[in-house]
């Protein structure tokens, strides 16, 4: 347990960061989700909007120290693949 004001502080803010971090983590794997639904339905305008959509967020995870930045690419890269196999 924390004893000193600065720990006891510091405790407090982790939880925080951890709620606000928690929330983000899950609104990204909404996002992802809905390109995965999208590819499963084989609607490509669909799931070509959805990517549209899911990019930013990923990139947005990068920049507030959610995701790893190769972590954020390597999901756009392979998402936007599968999209690219059902329009064709």
């Amino acid at each position: 347990m924390a004893n000193t004001p600065q720990s006891k502080k510091r405790a407090r803010q982790n939880e925080r960061r951890n709620d606000v971090n928690k929330a983000r983590r899950s609104r990204i794997r909404t996002f992802v989700r809905k390109v995965e639904e999208a590819i499963a339905s084989g609607s490509a305008e669909a799931a070509l909007a959805a990517l549209r959509a899911a990019q930013p967020e990923l990139a947005r995870g990068v920049t507030k120290g959610v995701l790893h930045k190769n972590t954020a690419s390597r999901k756009i890269s392979r998402l936007a693949a599968r999209v690219k196999a059902i329009s064709a």
